[in-house]
């Protein structure tokens, strides 16, 4: 369901990395991944462009599983369902290629006229999860207010809940050069507020360059060359924000910060991401970085240290993917286009990078000896994850978990 939700974001033209709940996505998808626990099936249909249902068995001790559904008033045309068909990349997440910051389309531009009356509506995504046996109900509603606002209102429905469940509505406002959003939850009468602000040139400000039939480049430095002489295109992107949230009912409250500064597609050396974020009523410090090390591997590390106890983590991990088959270019000649040694070619677009994947592993390490491992592939019809989590230190207990999931889309 949530590659439904990312393909109804791509068409409605909405941003996910223009927000400070964001900032650390690429740290958070290469460390913070989840291994499955036991065995688990999944089932899937896109029976229309405007529906999906999707249903879950799995056994972990207890037989449990969910029967989940969405609606998009956005027909999502041309949206691979069949697992065979499905690109491994928007399925698994990894490191996040920021965008060129784009200026949100005017109002104007989203009105239908039909003999002088307005016939257009603004979408809205609807979703629905229950899960069995323990009857939680979860659900979600998303509507495009305009272009540059987004609204959403989630709840949990559970007895075992406070006041039997939970509702969490979410307003968010995006200029491109600006984010804001508002936040309110009926758990302890929860109020936030969240900003994040990019420094540099507005986006109508930025010219880009269409490359002519008559000129002709030979190398990435070249065209950077050029790049640079005609075109005030930035190559990395900096953002700070913040969030601030109180809760009226257990007078209590909670702040943040945070830092980012991540590389651009023009930026002709490896792509990278850096962040900072600061917890100052917990003393919590995070920092993190991230690289592209080639169009097949990226690694991560984050360092978490605390002012108040001293104490620290480190973790690292990466991701590995193995084609079907062997590639045209050689292991080093990506690295030799990024430093401009080598000619261009149409290999190096996303689109030829991400044909022929196979599998996906992921693995992350932390000084306390523990190891997570998971990988993700397919095969025929089917996609799988399988994965466990090992404590080196844990003597004849190392195993902490294992487990399989299977899931079928059509």
């Amino acid at each position: 369901m949530d590659y439904v939700q990312n393909a109804f974001y791509e068409a409605t033209g909405w941003n996910r990395d223009n927000s400070y709940g964001t900032l650390t996505a690429t740290s958070r998808n290469l460390l913070d991944f989840e291994p499955p626990s036991g065995l688990r099936f999944h089932v899937s249909s896109l029976s229309s462009p405007s529906f999906a249902s999707s249903y879950t068995l799995g056994s972990t001790g207890l037989v449990d599983g969910s029967l989940s559904y969405l609606y998009s008033s956005r027909p999502l045309d041309g949206l691979a369902s069949k697992s065979n068909a499905i690109d491994l990349r928007s399925l698994v997440p990894g490191y996040r290629q920021l965008r060129d910051l784009r200026q949100p389309d005017e109002a104007s531009w989203w009105e239908i006229w039909h003999q002088g009356k307005r016939i257009d509506r603004r979408h809205a995504l609807l979703y629905g999860r229950l899960f069995l046996p323990r009857s939680t109900l979860e659900a979600l509603y998303m509507r495009r207010v305009n272009p540059s606002t987004q609204f959403k209102v989630s709840c949990v429905s559970d007895s075992r809940l406070p006041n039997g469940g939970t509702i969490l509505a979410h307003f968010q406002y995006d200029r491109a050069k600006h984010c804001t959003e508002y936040i309110y939850s009926t758990d302890s009468a929860l109020l936030g507020v969240r900003g994040l602000y990019n420094f540099g040139p507005p986006p109508s400000d930025i010219i880009t360059f269409d490359r002519s039939t008559d000129v002709s480049f030979t190398t990435a430095k070249e065209v950077a060359d050029l790049t640079m002489t005609l075109s005030p295109r930035p190559h990395g992107l900096f953002s700070a924000g913040g969030e601030i949230y109180y809760g009226l009912l257990n007078k209590s409250g909670g702040l943040s910060m945070g830092l980012r500064f991540a590389t651009l597609p023009s930026h002709t050396g490896f792509p990278y991401t850096m962040t900072l974020t600061v917890n100052p009523l917990m003393g919590n410090l995070s920092s993190s970085y991230s690289v592209l090390a080639s169009p097949l591997m990226a690694l991560s590390s984050r360092f978490d240290f605390n002012v108040y106890s001293y104490e620290s983590e480190l973790q690292v991990g990466a991701e590995l993917w193995r084609r079907k088959t062997k590639p045209e270019l050689d292991n080093l000649q990506w690295a030799r286009l990024k430093m401009g040694s080598e000619i261009i070619r149409p290999i190096t677009d996303d689109a030829a990078l991400g044909e022929g994947l196979s599998g996906c592993l992921k693995g992350r390490a932390d000084q306390r000896g523990r190891l997570a491992l998971l990988w993700e592939g397919r095969v025929k019809e089917l996609l799988y994850s399988c994965g466990m989590i090992v404590d080196i230190r844990g003597g004849e207990n190392m195993f902490r978990g294992i487990g399989v999931e299977v899931q079928y889309s059509s």
